[in-house]
């Protein structure tokens, strides 16, 4: 899959950053992975601590305050944020849990996923079930799964 969205970014003259805070790096990894990815893939911010989503990525201290890291609103912000920042036509993020431990009163595997575009961000729930390995390796899948849907609406890549 990752392959062929990075070709259907590049024919289309687009580019991704990405957003991470669960999965600390791997989407971007996963995606500079494939040879070519500098055609499309521009960079991307590590955002684990509140601090960094906040001064890094624009999320306003009041979506923390009111809804919490691990949430829509917080996803829909570090997608945006990244894209602005970093000057993207797409924006990924992922903020949740995963594990061992609870976080914000979100049970592990409690993930929340999102990309924002040129008009519009779509996020997603996700209830993942695993280890810190699986949670972080699923919620990649899920995330260029949402892109993949956007780019090419009436099949998965």
């Amino acid at each position: 899959m990752l392959p062929e969205i990075l070709d259907s970014l590049a024919r289309r003259g687009e580019t991704v950053a990405t957003a991470e805070s669960l999965t600390g790096g791997l989407l971007a990894a996963r995606l500079t992975d494939v040879p070519g990815a500098s055609r499309s893939f521009v960079g991307g911010v590590v955002s684990y601590a509140t601090r960094v989503k906040i001064s890094a990525l624009d999320v306003p201290a009041s979506v923390v305050e009111q809804h919490g890291v691990v949430s829509e609103e917080c996803a829909a912000a570090m997608a945006t944020g990244v894209r602005r920042r970093l000057d993207a036509t797409w924006g990924l993020a992922t903020t949740g849990v995963a594990g061992p431990d609870p976080q914000d009163g979100q049970p592990v595997g409690t993930v929340w996923v999102a990309v924002a575009g040129p008009s519009s961000v779509e996020t997603r729930l996700l209830a993942l079930s695993g280890d810190r390995a699986a949670i972080r390796e699923a919620t990649c899948a899920e995330v260029l799964s949402v892109l993949a849907a956007i780019l090419v609406p009436d099949r998965r890549l």
